[in-house]
């Protein structure tokens, strides 16, 4: 039994005991209080830290791999996860243990999220929690209404399945025996038994939320609807024909633009009778003109290659005109090159700022040298010059990088150049300075036109959703489903970059899209498209 309950004796010398007793439990009590007090502490303290430590690699996250930066980025957010739900737990268990002691969360400062309204568009469900009808004081059952108190709880309501039975009458003319009978609505896939919600799920499920097909599976049967693999399998690569036009319609419209971004990445790729993979290419062409003011819909566009020959990216990008964000690929040099000995360049290239700042990274962590960490200072006062003039028209961009930003281009050319000399041309810092200067021209294109960009961080953004998937699925079946992940990665990546829901767009697609025209299939884009 606990002295806090106990009884209180009479005898005095025994209250005398009975009170040191007390005093040595509230002593005790004390020092584990100031002992938990303490790991709270040293644990809030550890949390903190890990969050300043993610929000520099959020900071930092044009100036680094994009692939290493957010792994790191995702081990940080899983252990501060980790310490908070530990520490949650903990106060949850102290509270419990003693309920007469307070709450161990509201005996430190802790800063709370700012909590926002829920969204207003979430339907609304009203449960009444009526008072008693008698007074628990006096007994009366007579009482005046003083007003009510209210609070919104945020609730999760499983995806469920349903099944639309179609039922059409057939009916019979009594004069003539004309037979009268509804057509059947179109279906994605004829005489298939999915709706275009749950072909829109398993698409997205897989592209969007990386969720390979047999894992989908799993999930289904425990809803009670046994899907097999195969018959998963069977609707993407039924969907994505239907789907391919309305893709190779996005990439028309990329193909437009003054300004393009380029960039691709390895994805391993089943090699049947071989009993291991081979590594294929998936490249993917970004329009995005929003930096520029430019009210153009942004839209990105993939395409699968079973190896990186110039070709692929020649076929990419055979019809484009204007300028091309991208990195040093020998495969784009051909569409640099005039086509004719009197002609232009079919594209001008602009090189990434974000790759040559990277070199110099590489070797300040590296080395901690003090040239490496000035050139760094210098790129970053560049960076900070677009931060301020991003969303402004193309003359007023150009006219701001004249004046800010062509003064510390020449500054840092200067710096390069003598610091070349000073260096072992052997070192990587040597050759980090050397990779800047030999592109120089390509780098320093952005600064002179209001429409191009420093980095190339819209095609890098591009690609993040496929490195995610790579995670997932460890490789694409066959060349065939590198080439489906292409088609839909297009159509789920524009409808996010244009702030659309994918599974809404997506779904609506499906249904009507198998009875569209296709000379009409520019309707169907998603900028033209509205819930």
């Amino acid at each position: 039994m606990s002295l806090a309950s106990a009884p209180l004796p009479t005898d005095p010398d025994a209250l005398r005991m009975f009170a040191a007793g007390l005093q040595a439990e509230l002593a005790r009590k004390e020092i584990e209080i100031a002992a938990n007090a303490a790991e709270i502490y040293a644990k809030t303290l550890h949390i903190e830290k890990l969050k300043m430590q993610l929000a520099v690699l959020r900071r930092a996250r044009f100036g680094r791999s994009s692939e290493k930066l957010d792994r790191d980025i995702e081990q940080l957010e899983l252990l501060i996860g980790e310490l908070e739900e530990g520490q949650a737990e903990g106060d949850a268990r102290a509270s419990a243990a003693d309920p007469a002691q307070p709450h161990p969360a509201q005996t430190r400062e802790r800063k709370q999220p700012v909590r926002k309204p829920l969204p207003a568009h979430l339907p609304r469900e009203t449960v009444t929690h009526e008072p008693p009808c008698v007074c628990p004081g006096c007994g009366s059952t007579v009482f005046s209404r003083m007003g009510q108190d209210e609070r919104e709880v945020l609730e999760y309501v499983p995806s469920s399945f349903k099944v639309i039975q179609h039922i059409r009458p057939k009916l019979s003319c009594r004069a003539c025996e004309t037979v009268v009978q509804q057509p059947m609505p179109a279906l994605p896939i004829e005489r298939g038994r999915p709706g275009p919600g749950l072909i829109a799920h398993v698409l997205v499920s897989k592209y969007c939320d990386h969720t390979p097909l047999h894992r989908q599976a799993g999930i289904y049967a425990r809803e009670g609807v046994e899907l097999d693999r195969s018959t998963l399998a069977d609707w993407v690569g039924q969907a994505t024909f239907l789907l391919s036009p309305l893709a190779e319609a996005i990439g028309r419209h990329i193909r437009a633009g003054a300004a393009l971004h380029a960039d691709d990445t390895t994805v391993p790729v089943l090699a049947p009778g071989l009993g291991k993979t081979k590594t294929g290419r998936l490249w993917v062409l970004v329009r995005d003109e929003r930096p520029w003011g430019s009210d153009v819909p942004p839209a990105a566009f993939y395409r699968y290659s079973a190896d990186r020959k110039g070709v692929h990216a020649q076929a990419l990008l055979g019809s484009c005109r204007g300028f091309l964000h991208a990195d040093g690929y020998a495969g784009f040099d051909a569409l640099y090159q005039p086509t004719t000995p009197a002609g232009d360049a079919p594209l001008v290239e602009v090189a990434c700022w974000s790759h040559a700042r990277r070199k110099f990274y590489d070797v300040h962590h590296t080395t901690a040298s003090p040239i490496a960490l000035d050139a760094l200072q210098r790129i970053g006062a560049l960076f900070a010059i677009e931060s301020s003039i991003r969303g402004q028209s193309p003359e007023q961009r150009a006219a701001a990088r004249q004046e800010h930003a062509r003064p510390l281009l020449d500054q840092l050319k200067t710096f390069l150049d003598a610091s070349l000399t000073r260096i072992s041309g052997k070192s990587a810092l040597a050759g980090a300075i050397r990779y800047a200067l030999s592109r120089w021209k390509e780098l320093s294109h952005y600064v002179a036109d209001g429409r191009l960009e420093m980095s190339n961080n819209a095609a890098e953004r591009a690609m993040r959703p496929l490195v995610l998937g790579r995670k997932n699925y460890l490789f694409c079946g066959s060349d065939a489903g590198g080439q489906r992940a292409a088609c839909i990665y297009t159509l789920v990546e524009t409808a996010k970059m244009n702030g659309i829901n994918p599974q809404a767009y997506l779904t609506d697609i499906l249904g009507r899209i198998a009875e569209h025209p296709i000379h009409q299939i520019d309707a169907l884009l998603p900028w033209f498209w509205t819930q």
